[in-house]
């Protein structure tokens, strides 16, 4: 069953049986103020795209900012690239080689990494490894799939 978000006096959220708001695919909660809108959407709703044998991900775009969760087996590589998005990137589980900057660093589980718009970077997953990389603004690329450099 669909679930919605009721908003407490604490400002916490509960989940109550449906109350009739527009849904979004996966069951989620759609309200919209102006051109905002606010979603409520589980991971478990949005199908793993497969860019290659050892990548996958999936998003969720807002207004001005994108989610990805990103998932990589032990020696997938992201080939060099750079984008106009300044990216924000943490590390939930595994771990992250990434040639930056003239600099190689290795981000691990529990640590983020924030890379500059414009900034070359290539990466290695040196262990499986489940990555959430936040973007502003959203990234056009992945949303219209002509991020060839990952398939």
């Amino acid at each position: 069953m669909a679930k919605n978000v009721e908003t407490k006096k604490s400002g916490t959220a509960k989940v109550k049986k449906d109350d009739g708001r527009p849904r979004v695919p996966g069951g989620s909660v759609k309200s919209e103020v102006g051109s905002a809108r606010l979603q409520y959407i589980p991971w478990h709703t949005i199908p793993l795209e497969e860019l290659n044998p050892l990548l996958q991900r999936q998003f969720v775009v807002g207004q001005e900012i994108m989610l990805a969760r990103v998932l990589l087996k032990k020696g997938c590589i992201v080939p060099e690239h750079s984008h106009h998005n300044e990216q924000v990137t943490y590390i939930l589980d595994g771990a992250l080689k990434f040639w930056i900057d003239g600099k190689e660093i290795i981000v691990n589980g529990g640590e983020v990494l924030t890379i500059p718009p414009n900034m070359p970077h290539r990466a290695e997953a040196l262990a499986d490894t489940v990555d959430f990389d936040v973007f502003n603004p959203p990234r056009a690329d992945w949303m219209n799939k002509t991020n060839s450099y990952l398939r």
